[in-house]
């Protein structure tokens, strides 16, 4: 899942953007609306962290924008007011949810993990393929019945291979959604994030290389 932070306070963004890459996300961050809105014209988030109060370019002003380009990434909006009115202005702005600052961080990962799954609303939080199982809410895995040890990212990745049901995953689209924007793009990671998932898998080998086309979860 790829994240965009949108918050000018640095340390609040750095902070959030080091929790949720500890989750198994991949995070950008912009500090103003402008670079905001720089970041999201390629439509490559799933979820975008969006604070109400932004230098340069206001946060209504930019989650109306996204609404107009009909940007395909959730927005979740942050704002230090609690109350009624501005929940309901932001949401009628077109934001998908509203997160009222301080929160707690474990809802936050909640909220956006939620806002995530709306746009697979129809595929289950189990994703299966022959013994090997991933509970996409639980964030756990097993083959054979065997709790697989495997970190954040190494989920993440996993995740992306099971949901496409067989066919193979570009490394470019590998990249694209499961890491941020400052990550070598030679795809290097990829290959070593692989290597340790099919390791980790065990025997008989699940991941396959398809020349030319990336990797793929074999039956």
């Amino acid at each position: 899942m790829r994240v965009l932070v949108v918050e000018d306070h640095k340390e609040l963004a750095a902070t959030i953007a080091v929790g949720l890459r500890r989750e198994g996300m991949a995070v950008d961050i912009a500090f103003d609306g402008e670079d905001g809105l720089r970041h999201a014209a390629g439509d490559s988030y799933d979820v975008i962290l969006l604070d109400r109060d932004l230098p340069k370019i206001h946060g209504d002003t930019v989650c109306r924008a996204l609404v107009a380009r009909r940007s395909r990434s959730r927005v979740l909006m942050l704002t230090a007011s609690d109350a009624v009115e501005d929940r309901v202005d932001g949401l009628g702005l077109g934001a998908d949810d509203y997160l009222p600052k301080p929160f707690a961080f474990a809802e936050l990962v909640a909220r956006i993990r939620a806002l995530a799954r709306r746009d697979q609303a129809e595929r289950s939080p189990l994703l299966t393929r022959g013994n090997l199982r991933l509970d996409t809410v639980q964030r756990v895995a097993t083959r054979g019945g065997r709790r697989l040890d495997l970190s954040a990212k190494e989920i993440a990745v996993l995740e992306l291979l099971l949901a496409a049901a067989g066919a193979p995953v570009p490394t470019r689209e590998l990249l694209a959604r499961g890491w941020d924007e400052y990550v070598d793009p030679d795809g290097s990671v990829v290959k070593v994030t692989i290597s340790r998932l099919r390791r980790k898998l065990g025997d008989p080998p699940l991941i396959e290389t398809v020349a030319h086309a990336g990797y793929r979860i074999g039956e």
